[in-house]
């Protein structure tokens, strides 16, 4: 039986795309349009994604393996470990400006590269996408926060 609206199944990318909470308030359909803007890559353990003080042009969603946040030549001394499902490098969408670590790819990688002149052009074309994924990094922010609030009184 022929079927004319049958809804489609969302492809590989948009699936991956729902698991990161940056997305997770996305339709569908707005999940296909942000889809269209994600750079697919791959990162081999040991390399480099971005350095330390580099321009930041890009935010970057960790699928499968790890990443780790150091100062540059530090590996062995992490700031943080990205693990699949979350994001890095997201000052990028918000001011452009020198990156503050390193990252590094700790096992064989599949990233995800949203430029900040694709999140732009979003904001103009489609103000309700943008802002939704905007309110999930404010609350990114808030939970850094806060997290760093908590140690720092544990610390006392």
């Amino acid at each position: 039986m022929l079927r004319l609206f049958a809804s489609a199944a969302p492809s590989g990318l948009q699936a991956r795309l729902r698991e990161v909470v940056l997305f997770s308030t996305l339709s569908p359909r707005e999940l296909k349009v942000v889809a269209s803007l994600i750079h697919q890559r791959q990162a081999i353990a040991g390399e480099v994604i971005f350095d330390e003080g580099e321009e930041g042009q890009a935010i970057y969603i960790l699928f499968s393996g790890a990443v780790t946040i150091c100062h540059q030549g530090l590996p062995e001394s992490p700031i943080a470990t990205i693990v699949p499902g979350r994001i890095f490098g997201e000052l990028a969408l918000i001011d452009g400006g020198p990156r503050s670590a390193q990252a590094r790819a700790a096992a064989d990688c599949d990233l995800g590269v949203m430029f900040r002149g694709d999140f732009e052009n979003l904001m103009e074309s489609h103000a309700a996408i943008a802002t939704k994924i905007s309110f999930q990094l404010a609350r990114h922010y808030a939970g850094i926060i806060r997290h760093m609030a908590n140690q720092s009184e544990g610390a006392r």
